[in-house]
């Protein structure tokens, strides 16, 4: 294995930010008190999340010049 060559700068791109956030959502959700995840539905965690992965790969799949920069 190895790492690509823009690997220091991995933090700008769109696939790494949008895996981060649905990082956050997740972590977000098993800290949360339960009397406030009862005031959201249980799906909306689950969709959001899904949701960040699928743009993630898709980030990953565009081009983006400010990566290499």
């Amino acid at each position: 294995m190895k790492l690509i060559p823009e690997a220091k700068r991995a933090w700008r791109m769109f696939s790494v930010q949008a895996q981060a956030v649905a990082l956050a959502v997740l972590g977000a959700w098993q800290v949360m008190p339960e009397d406030l995840k009862t005031t959201l539905p249980q799906s909306l965690v689950y969709w959001l999340s899904m949701s960040l992965m699928v743009l993630g790969i898709v980030g990953r799949l565009i081009d983006q010049p400010k990566v290499r920069e």
